[in-house]
């Protein structure tokens, strides 16, 4: 299916490693051009190298922090000079703070305060920059990468459910303020998804593994590409018509109708 993508511009956000750096690639074999942004300069110069060599598209490199209010401007300049702004957001964050805990457990005010700045704050930072230049154009896709326990907690991850909730929340009213200008707003929410064909060592013990393959009907570990086809999808030309959704690729984890 042709996505009707190609040229368009993309903005990756935690884009250096692991499912930010599958999103740009699956992008860029679109033919979008892309922004890379994270806080390590050298695995996002690699990696823009990377993409230009095999998908033939324009890969900018962006080193900063979504929490830094000065990183996420200069962002914006770069995009708006190298590409007269953006077209497409992914809103990419990191994890919690390890290890996870049950949630009468989260008693530290710091992991507190980090979890909603890197999931939380550092996003709507980012979109308050990005969003305008969209607006400019008349023309948009920003897709927020949450989790499945936005819709059915999972144990020991409040630390994260609570904001990623929160990015949710602030998505859909996003989606309300901006529709009307060509813009959709949605999130992609995945959960257990297998890492350890990407960073060369199991993410977890062959008993976790086994114990997270039975939570799904599939009977598997969902893919990184899985979670990748469908950021691409939303992004695309032919979902212009999904606005404040928030998608599951869960291996339908998730027993509820809605």
């Amino acid at each position: 299916m042709d996505l009707k993508i190609n040229g368009k511009v993309a903005v990756i956000t935690a884009a250096s490693a692991g499912l930010g750096k599958n999103i740009a690639h699956a992008l860029a074999a679109e033919g979008v051009h892309v922004v890379l942004f994270a806080r390590s300069a050298d695995k996002l110069t690699a990696l823009a190298q990377e993409i230009t060599a095999k998908h033939g598209v324009r890969a900018v490199a962006v080193p900063g922090d979504m929490r830094v209010a000065a990183d996420v401007k200069r962002l914006a300049d770069t995009v708006n000079a190298t590409f007269n702004g953006t077209d497409i957001l992914v809103l990419n964050t990191g994890r919690a703070p390890n290890p996870l805990r049950a949630t009468l457990d989260e008693t530290e005010e710091e992991r507190w305060q980090e979890a909603y700045q890197n999931q939380l704050w550092g996003t709507i930072q980012v979109a308050k920059e990005m969003v305008p230049q969209m607006l400019k154009k008349q023309w948009g896709r920003v897709i927020a990468i949450t989790s499945a326990s936005v819709k059915q907690p999972m144990p020991h991850h409040s630390l994260s459910t609570v904001f990623r909730a929160g990015v949710t929340a602030y998505m859909k009213h996003l989606a309300n303020e901006v529709g009307s200008c060509g813009i959709t707003v949605n999130c992609v929410a995945p959960a257990l998804i297998d890492t350890s064909h990407r960073t060369g060592t199991a993410a977890y013990t062959p008993e976790q593994a086994e114990a997270r393959r039975k939570l799904t009907p599939l009977g598997r570990m969902g893919e990184q590409d899985e979670v990748c086809g469908v950021v691409a999808f939303l992004a695309s030309t032919q979902a212009g018509f999904i606005t404040g959704s928030s998608i599951s690729v869960d291996g339908g984890m998730i027993g509820s109708l809605l």
